[in-house]
């Protein structure tokens, strides 16, 4: 049986997913919504310590990695699906790729050396 490393990009979909559907949310609400119209008051004062702190980085950083992934293979079949399967292994490779580039610039921002 040949190998395949589809089922890893399936747990990076999977995974995004639910970063996507449960916290993305949340996040949107929250700086999107309530701060803006002045419901919820944060300071900066009262948020920079949990972005600083390595925890709230290494949060950061897999919502933005997760996401990414999860966007790259949902785009992937659906472009598959309208017609462009010829360009399957191209696709693949311009979609993670991003998604692989998009992650390591998120992780220079967040984690600066």
């Amino acid at each position: 049986m040949a190998r395949s490393n589809e089922p890893f990009f399936w747990s990076m979909f999977s995974a995004g997913g639910v970063a996507a559907a449960f916290l993305l949310p949340i996040h949107l609400l929250l700086f999107g919504l309530l701060l803006p119209l002045g419901i919820v008051s944060i300071s900066y004062d009262q948020l920079e310590p949990i972005v600083t702190h390595w925890v709230g980085k290494a949060y950061l950083l897999d919502l933005i990695s997760l996401s990414l992934f999860h966007a790259a293979h949902r785009l992937r079949f659906a472009l598959s699906d309208l017609g462009l399967k010829p360009f399957a292994l191209p696709l693949a490779i311009f979609l993670y790729g991003g998604a692989l580039v998009g992650s390591v610039v998120g992780a220079f921002i967040i984690f600066p050396l």
